[in-house]
Parts: C-alpha cells; sequence; structure tokens
C-alpha cells in the first residue's frame, strides 16, 4: 500500500516552488510519493497566457527530476471535468493506495468556489503548506470554517496506516516566494524559448506520450476545462 501525495495545478509553468512543497510534503508526510497532476486547463485561470500542455508538462518533468515525484496528465485520459470527479476516478483505478491532496495556502483561500470541494474533502484527506501573503486568507476562508472541525495533528498523517476523511493537515516549510504568475511576467514567452525541455515525454502513470503542440496556441483555450 503506497502514501501518495497529489499536487494539482496548471503548472504554466512548474518552478522550485512546486518541487520544495513536494520534498517537504513527502517528509513531513511519510510519503512514498508525489503525483503532480498537470491540469489541461483551470476554469478558475484566465486562457491568455496559458501555455499548451505539452510545453507545461515539460517544464513539470524537469522540475521533478531525480525526486520521487511523478508527473501525469492523467485526466486528460480520464476525460473528467471536475477536481472531484478526478480523485473519484483516481481512487477507483488505484484501489490500494492511500492519497492526499496537497495544495497551497491560496487554494484554500479560493476552495469554496471548486465544484463539489466537499466531496473532495470526503474523498481523501487535506494538507495545506501556508504560503506567503495568502495563509491569512486561508484561515478565513469558508472552506476553513468547514474543514477546520476536522483539523488534525501532522503526526496522525504519519502514523495513521488508512487515512480517512475529512482531515485537514497544516503544513509549514521555509517560506518560499516563487510563483509562476511571476516567471510569467518576467519571462511571458518562457514557453517559446528553446531548452525549455522536450515536447515528446511519456506519461508518468500511464506512460503514454505527452504529444507536442505548437507555441502559436499558447493562449488559446484547452481542449478541456478541468481544475477546479
Amino acid at each position: 500500500m503506497r502514501r501518495i501525495g497529489i499536487l494539482g495545478g496548471s503548472f504554466n509553468p512548474a518552478h522550485g516552488g512546486h518541487r520544495r512543497i513536494s520534498l517537504g510534503a513527502l517528509r513531513a508526510l511519510g510519503l512514498d510519493e508525489v503525483w503532480w497532476l498537470v491540469s489541461p486547463g483551470n476554469p478558475l485561470k484566465p486562457v491568455e497566457g496559458m501555455a499548451p500542455l505539452p510545453r507545461r508538462f515539460a517544464s513539470a518533468v524537469k522540475q521533478a527530476r531525480r525526486a520521487r515525484i511523478r508527473v501525469t496528465a492523467i485526466e486528460r485520459e480520464f476525460g473528467t471535468r471536475y477536481t472531484a470527479d478526478t480523485l473519484k476516478v483516481l481512487r477507483r483505478r488505484y484501489p490500494h493506495d492511500r492519497f492526499i491532496w496537497i495544495m497551497g495556502a491560496d487554494n484554500l483561500a479560493q476552495f469554496h468556489q471548486w465544484h463539489r470541494w466537499r466531496d473532495m474533502a470526503r474523498a481523501m484527506p487535506i494538507a495545506v503548506v501556508a504560503r506567503p501573503g495568502y495563509d491569512g486568507a486561508a484561515l478565513a476562508a469558508p472552506a476553513m470554517a468547514w474543514l477546520g472541525r476536522f483539523r488534525r495533528p501532522v503526526a496522525s498523517a504519519v502514523n495513521r496506516i488508512d487515512w480517512s476523511a475529512p482531515a485537514l493537515v497544516l503544513l509549514a516549510f521555509d517560506p518560499d516566494p516563487r510563483s509562476a504568475s511571476a516567471i510569467r511576467q518576467a519571462d511571458p514567452l518562457w514557453a517559446q524559448t528553446p531548452g525549455n525541455g522536450p515536447l515528446a515525454l511519456r506519461d508518468g502513470l500511464t506512460h503514454r506520450l505527452i504529444s507536442s503542440a505548437p507555441s502559436s496556441s499558447i493562449g488559446r483555450p484547452a481542449a478541456l476545462s478541468t481544475r477546479p
């Protein structure tokens, strides 16, 4: 039985902050692996400036190297529109694994806007990682008013063999100011820059090829809009 952390997002692009959060969660929660779910699209984020999936996937693979991190775009195969549905299918496909959803405090602040977010909380425990500038909003968020009743110490997540949900674990690592939005602001054409990783890569779970897409497709709507 593996204990797996799930970190979902656009990864537009992936950066060292994603890696740092994942490695911290691996240690703090006693995980075997962390899976990065690279979303085909995010309805809470503007389409403008969203790089094609292969470019974002390549940036994630680059950041995940030599770590217990699998990069996957398995949502595309599932055909699920919302994260709640993705988690349901994921648990059905991997019934012998135990999962914990990992997200930053910035996501918790808007978690109540996610489709069927309570179903997500009932599906698997949630670990929230502190992020500079967002912790106050996260603690005051409507979702926290509900999730706060299920707060558990980190030690319970490490020692619990069969994790139960709802459960909330708060993690605090050294502050990391890096963000995808800051990277895009500094380099709006990052996805078109040579050397940002190959476009022909294999999915870390399905082993299927993540086929390439032309750089000119940056800013076009994703084929399937997922997360939240």
